[in-house]
């Protein structure tokens, strides 16, 4: 049998792993959240999030995949021989395809505004104007799936190169191109009129704005930011070398992930509040209020370009995340090549990501439970799968996984101190799980 690739460096595979991670929630949804829940307040309570919930999940699916240098299903076998949880990695990979399903048409309407951007239409126009260059977009059926298909014929491009030529090359590429855009926005907004305004708005923390949805929102905010629950991170983690650090390497990946969310605040609202624009998150945000206020900058053809780009690299490396868990099963569990498994995760993503394209126009009349086809691909995947993946992950790691392979992970079989793991269990057994409960319940509608 031929040797396993996996990533050549350790910073390579930091920086696919952040990619998996950082992705368009950060950018479009933790500012608006935070501003609206108390903002620095909500900033606090996310973090602590992120702390007893985020790191430890991160930790656990880490685990599950180095240890064992397999897919998930390969991986439960291994850990549990005789035992039915491997079942489990099918949820994982049905749900990898739903999200890519979905977050590849919201892709294909980054590559059209790119390429607006750089022919220069994107400046000139009206607030209704961006509204109605939006809903253009999005009932023209053949734009929407013509740019969905050429966003999936991206990122399987990259996907072809393998793991450390393809993966790692464009994540070491990408990831730090994207902190660099980030942060030349962020001096850009801070240096406009009215920028204190929206730090204000973004970190002034005021606890009398933040409730209990508040908090559940913070704690449902970093868990799906994270990319945790669907084994995007187990199927990485099985590619890292034995020598390096899982702590500090979990750690590294929810801080940079962080970052990029509250630097994503930094850039949008001293922009949003020094033109006067009515904060907002969501689609809404990225192609009709965005795109607004860059005519209004001097160098506004150069600020859209820049975004939009961002915007694009931030979402080509978490979709080749979870392009890779299929791809990485069907190599190791059916014994095709690399190639054959690209075609096949590539036609199964193709359908549904047509499917939801066409949500918004030729099939808007198709309901599944009361949703377009694109909602309910987008909130089964949201509430369901990350939700159940993030349930079942800690429970196992915490519960029923030998202490011995979590020990040895941590420590590097003895070679480092092993102190996280009596922290790691606690949030693992109790912490996690129920606050994994009360986000689904919220999120259902329940609470």
């Amino acid at each position: 049998m031929a040797k396993r690739v996996g990533f050549a460096t350790r910073l390579g595979a930091i920086a696919a792993a952040v990619g998996s991670a950082v992705g368009l929630g950060n950018i479009w949804r933790f500012p608006f959240e935070a501003g609206q829940n108390g903002g620095g307040a909500f900033i606090l309570v996310y973090i602590g999030c992120i702390i007893v919930m985020g790191i430890p999940v991160i930790l656990s699916e880490f685990i599950i995949g180095r240890s064992t240098h397999s897919n998930m299903k390969a991986a439960l076998r291994k850990l549990s021989p005789g035992k039915p949880y491997y079942l489990f990695s099918y949820i994982c990979i049905l749900g990898s395809f739903v999200v890519i399903g979905f977050y590849s048409v919201v892709c294909g309407w980054i590559i059209e505004y790119l390429y607006q951007a750089a022919l220069g239409n994107l400046s000139g126009h009206t607030p209704q104007e961006y509204s109605d260059m939006f809903s253009a977009l999005v009932a023209n059926p053949w734009r929407c799936v013509g740019w969905t298909v050429l966003f999936l014929v991206i990122n399987f491009m990259v996907m072809s190169r393998g793991i450390a030529k393809g993966i790692e090359r464009v994540a070491s590429i990408m990831m730090p191109l994207l902190f660099v855009i980030l942060l030349i926005f962020c001096v850009k907004s801070l240096l406009m009129p009215g920028a204190g305004e929206g730090l204000r708005f973004l970190f002034y923390p005021d606890f009398s704005e933040l409730t209990w949805r508040g908090v559940l929102d913070a704690f449902g905010q970093a868990f799906l930011s994270l990319s945790i629950g669907i084994s995007c991170l187990v199927t990485y983690s099985s590619y890292f070398k034995d020598n390096s650090s899982l702590t500090k390497d979990a750690a590294t990946v929810a801080a940079l992930d962080t970052l990029v969310a509250i630097l994503s605040g930094v850039m949008i609202f001293p922009a949003v509040f020094s033109f006067g624009v009515e904060p907002t998150a969501g689609p809404r945000l990225i192609f009709e209020v965005l795109p607004g206020i860059f005519q209004q900058m001097t160098g506004g053809y150069v600020w859209a370009l820049l975004f939009f780009l961002l915007v694009f690299f931030a979402s080509l490396t978490s979709t080749i995340s979870l392009s890779e868990i299929p791809i990485t099963f069907m190599i190791e569990e059916h014994k095709t090549s690399r190639m054959v498994a690209i075609l096949w995760t590539a036609m199964f993503t193709l359908v549904l990501a047509v499917l939801a394209a066409l949500s918004f126009n030729v099939l808007d009349d198709v309901k599944v439970f009361g949703k377009s086809i694109f909602d309910a691909m987008d909130y089964s995947a949201s509430n369901i799968f990350m939700l159940l993946g993030g349930l079942f992950t800690a429970v196992y790691v915490g519960w029923i996984l030998d202490r011995k392979v979590i020990r040895d992970q941590l420590s590097n079989n003895g070679r480092l101190k092993g102190a996280m793991e009596p922290y790691l269990i606690f949030c693992l057994r109790y912490v996690a799980p129920v606050s994994i409960l009360f986000i689904f319940l919220y999120l259902s509608g329940i609470l």
